[in-house]
């Protein structure tokens, strides 16, 4: 493939439309030069040749790679869904099904273990994401939200209860109410900066 822009003149962050524009400006000399006499218009007819195969084989690797690419944000949009519905079981198995693990896979992993009340492992996949794309808003604030859980889980001594439908009866024999009304707004939080992506479908 680097055999195929450099006959072109281009590296391969080339967009697709000086790709195309340099392929029809060389194309254009080759046709012109072919009428030569002699070796000078053999070797413009077998660059012709050679140019046409190098043009073909970029617009094909772009093509692939578009399609991978939209495969992709189809199955995260999939992802996201079951998450939204709470079949955090599919989501997992959907997860499980990439080859590919990009930031925004550990980032959904991140969502579905926080789900589960998987703290740890949650923080560790955000930790991850952000490893691989360190500018994503979106992630940052994931993640620094769920430290400052972390940070008052161990400032209280204890892991408060993040299940949002726990009832009243069950606060007061964890300990108080207060602590379930503290850790809900806290998980109803960070919750609502998660999944206003997904809702929107903001990547």
């Amino acid at each position: 493939m680097k055999e195929s822009y450099e006959l072109l003149g281009l590296d391969e962050s080339a967009s697709m439309e000086e790709v195309t524009a340099r392929y029809e400006e060389l194309k254009a000399k080759y046709n012109e030069e072919k009428w030569k006499d002699g070796e000078e218009g053999n070797r413009a007819a077998r660059m012709l040749d050679k140019l046409d195969a190098a043009y073909a084989e970029i617009c094909d690797d772009r093509k692939t790679a578009s399609r991978d690419g939209a495969s992709a944000s189809s199955a995260f949009d999939e992802v996201a869904s079951c998450i939204r519905s709470g079949d955090l079981s599919r989501a997992q198995q959907l997860l499980d099904a990439f080859n590919e693990r990009s930031a925004e896979w550990h980032y959904l992993q991140s969502v579905v273990f926080y789900r589960k009340n998987w703290i740890n492992e949650s923080k560790k996949q955000l930790e991850i994401a952000l490893q691989m794309e360190p500018s994503n808003e979106k992630y940052r604030s994931a993640y620094d939200k769920l430290r400052a859980r972390a940070e008052y889980t161990t400032n209280t001594g204890g892991a408060p209860n993040t299940n949002p439908d726990v009832s009243a009866e069950q606060g007061k024999q964890m300990g108080g109410n207060w602590c379930v009304t503290c850790a809900n707004a806290c998980y109803t939080f960070f919750c609502i900066t998660c999944f206003q992506y997904l809702c929107c479908g903001c990547r």
